[in-house]
């Protein structure tokens, strides 16, 4: 599409003229604007859900009633607008968006300043949601200072909330030199796909008495280096019911069953933005085909372009016969 379609506005000098003894400059701009969106591609979407602003004490509250904290992550303007006007409480841009946006091949790979961008589009579309950002691996592991530098990093400049960072025990000075500094936490245990190489993979955690007893370590050194709560991921339920219970800290679950104080999911995962194959974890479920009803529309789009059926009338800006020919003329006496 050539750029001079894309911006192409109405001339709207008659009205122009007519306006200045008529209303007032902000009704002048008022109409500008509504030309500007119904004439112009690049209209914003717009954000007001109308909704209030969530907020940690919000989360806090919803955790002392005992009401599930409902999770999503986001990884741009669109989907969180999705997130916010579909009812979640809380968007996180997690560093997943390295496989599911960016096509990497592991979470790994992602760095800062790639979040932080990641993170400043989320926040445009999920104004009313708390929006917490992941530290990517190698933002904050070698020193607590470190890990405040990335974290002060990613709530200044990709207008976050909070930070996640995986991790238990070994990390709770990071934890704790973040929280001193007034930003939030939360923490992540279990299965830490940042470590993969590590843990052999992605493997279940917390299957044997071992493994649990090292989760409720790492979930209440967590809590004591002031987290305002823990992602648990790939344990088995009854494992995280029972950490769960022994913390005063909300539990958020990704596989990890639903006695969790919360849950979250990748909404790429989740919502099906894939083709039927892609591998997903046992704990995903799908709620929709995004992947399906995008295709067979480009596809329907494709197919109308090759004949000539689109654009159609009612897709095209009107023009005065007597402007077209005159047009016509005067190319045909230069030729």
């Amino acid at each position: 599409m050539s750029r001079a379609c894309r911006h192409l506005t109405p001339t709207f000098a008659t009205t122009a003229t007519t306006l200045r003894s008529g209303p007032p400059q902000h009704a002048r701009a008022a109409l500008a604007a509504a030309a500007r969106s119904r004439w112009s591609s690049h209209s914003a979407a717009g954000t007001a859900s109308g909704r209030r602003k969530v907020t940690l004490q919000t989360l806090q509250s919803m955790y002392r009633k005992k009401e599930p904290i409902a999770m999503i992550t986001a990884h741009d303007f669109p989907s969180a607008h999705v997130a916010e006007h579909a009812g979640m409480d809380v968007v996180l841009v997690g560093d997943s968006l390295a496989m599911v946006a960016l096509g990497m091949e592991d979470t790994s790979s992602v760095v800062l300043d790639e979040m932080i961008l990641h993170c400043r589009s989320v926040a445009r579309g999920a104004s009313a949601l708390f929006r917490i950002g992941d530290l990517p691996m190698g933002s904050y592991e070698v020193s607590p200072e470190q890990a405040l530098q990335s974290a002060i990093r990613l709530v200044k400049e990709g207008n976050v909330h909070a930070v996640k960072l995986e991790g238990g025990l070994d990390m709770a000075p990071q934890i704790r030199k973040i929280t001193s500094a007034g930003i939030p936490v939360l923490g992540h245990i279990g299965l830490t796909p940042q470590r993969q190489n590590a843990l052999g993979g992605f493997r279940v955690q917390g299957k044997s008495v071992v493994g649990a007893m090292k989760l409720l370590e790492d979930a209440k050194a967590v809590q004591q280096a002031g987290a305002f709560g823990t992602v648990i991921e790939a344990v088995p339920a009854e494992i995280a019911g029972i950490v769960t219970d022994q913390l005063h800290v909300p539990t958020i679950g990704i596989g990890a069953g639903s006695a969790c104080s919360g849950q979250v999911l990748v909404q790429v995962d989740m919502a099906g933005y894939f083709p039927a194959g892609r591998f997903l974890p046992k704990f995903v479920k799908k709620y929709g085909d995004v992947w399906g009803e995008a295709s067979r529309a480009v596809r329907e789009y494709g197919k109308e372009v090759k004949e000539r059926l689109y654009p159609a009338p009612e897709h095209t800006y009107p023009v005065a016969e007597k402007e077209v020919e005159e047009f016509r003329r005067l190319v045909n006496t230069r030729q």
